[in-house]
């Protein structure tokens, strides 16, 4: 199955943001591009380790109320999908949908997309699956066949929203409401505050796994640009900060080092950090003001027992609370 590139995915991305992230004081690197072959394969073992909570509790969250989901987004709904992933929830989700009008999972990782909407498109020949293969924090452009749905519904699970500030959060949920218009909605996974313990666990698992996962990204850099990280260099550090309601993970540097990627040099001194990733972490009336400011309502949320995780449901514009 042939995935349209979106304009935004030029060749030269992956190097322009990787320049610009190291040139920064503090460094960073975009989580987006933890999802090549390699990461996509480590992060699918993430979701199975005992520590990391948030995709069985996601998942357990579907199976239970698919349903009545399927019947708030309605009949002949286009469901659009912002990073694919692996497809066990969305199935969940079609299976429950009346007519849908189609299926437009979007990816930034062409090869991974592929093979998930390749394997939907088996399991719902009835249903257009169209994937797009695009970075969906820019304007998207929707494949032709889209039109003429009744509604069109975002689906973004997986808690992902938390690897945007709250700003920045605001921002993609505006440009959400913009590709749904009007009567639209996100169906929104979210990872809620709990036990900092919890959370630690989760991002630092006892198999290393996450900590391979997140060393990928530098391999990467240096499969795809000629870089010259040594991995074994540096190391894998993530903790929550409880004042701004995050996990942040770090790749640090054990010693000083000189790296270089494509003629650029980058001088890193014994224990300096590129930051690689945020979580933030929601309550309930954080989440309700963020959706406000980004042009939704929060109309529903379903959580497990415990409370630490959920699934939302935001209409676009003002509508009905929850």
């Amino acid at each position: 199955m042939q995935c349209p590139a979106s304009p935004a995915l030029a060749p030269d991305t992956f190097l322009g943001d990787v320049l610009a992230g190291l040139h920064r004081v503090p460094r960073t690197l975009p989580c987006k591009y933890f999802y090549d072959q390699v990461g996509a394969g480590l992060f699918e073992q993430i979701c199975t380790l005992p520590e990391y909570y948030l995709t069985r509790t996601e998942l357990a969250l579907m199976h239970q109320h698919a349903r009545p989901m399927a019947d708030l987004l309605g009949p002949r709904c286009l469901v659009i999908e912002y990073g694919s992933g692996s497809g066990v929830k969305t199935r969940l989700l079609l299976e429950q949908l009346v007519e849908p009008a189609g299926y437009v999972p979007v990816d930034i990782s062409s090869a991974y997309l592929e093979r998930t909407a390749e394997e939907l498109a088996q399991r719902f020949p009835h249903i257009p699956v169209t994937p797009l293969c695009a970075d969906f924090t820019q304007p998207l452009v929707l494949p032709a066949q889209s039109a003429g749905a009744a509604r069109r519904i975002v689906y973004f699970p997986g808690s992902t929203i938390g690897n945007f500030t709250p700003e920045e959060a605001v921002t993609l949920f505006r440009q959400t409401a913009a590709l749904c218009g009007p009567g639209g909605a996100l169906l929104l996974g979210v990872d809620l505050k709990k036990d900092p313990a919890v959370l630690h666990a989760a991002y630092n698992d006892r198999q290393g796994v996450t900590a391979a996962f997140n060393l990928n990204l530098l391999a990467r850099i240096n499969r795809e640009l000629g870089g010259n990280f040594d991995c074994a260099d540096f190391w894998h550090y993530a903790f929550y900060q409880p004042v701004e309601g995050r996990i942040e993970m770090h790749l640090m540097s054990r010693r000083a080092q000189r790296v270089r990627i494509v003629g650029e040099t980058f001088d890193f001194a014994e224990g300096e950090s590129i930051r690689t990733e945020y979580s933030y972490k929601y309550s309930a009336p954080e989440l309700r003001r963020l959706a406000r400011a980004g042009g939704f309502q929060l109309a529903h949320l379903w959580t497990n027992d415990a409370k630490t995780f959920a699934v939302a449901y935001l209409v676009c514009g003002a509508g009905r609370g929850d």
